[in-house]
């Protein structure tokens, strides 16, 4: 079964880093696209980056120049690279994968940005 763990996330401070990471199993073969999704508390679950089968990457605006997506496909991993967190960044990060025309998340990991 088809199954995402994410790992990474914590609690930083304004500035800081963090290195968010999503390890899939149960797949056998090419996923369509790999990507980031996030949800704060009492507001909806937004799309932060994806990257495609082709490489093409897809940022939010309220990420981009700060965060960078990237992908192992041997090891079926994905990564979040970011960088100058904001307390903006607070939220639980999801994982979310395309394969084989089937939706699949993680249960997603903590990122909390504050002084």
């Amino acid at each position: 079964q088809v199954q995402l763990v994410e790992s990474g996330g914590g609690l930083v401070q304004p500035g800081e880093s963090l290195r968010l990471s999503c390890a899939a199993s149960g797949v056998s073969d090419t996923m369509s696209r790999m990507g980031w999704f996030r949800q704060a508390p009492e507001k909806s679950r937004d799309m932060v980056a994806v990257i495609f089968s082709s490489g093409s990457l897809l940022y939010a605006d309220s990420v981009k120049g700060r965060f960078t997506i990237s992908r192992d496909n041997a090891k079926n991993t994905v990564y979040l690279q970011m960088n100058s967190l904001k307390p903006e960044d607070t939220a639980v990060y999801y994982c979310h994968i395309l394969y084989r025309n089937m939706d699949y998340w993680g249960k997603g990991t903590l990122v909390t940005v504050s002084s």
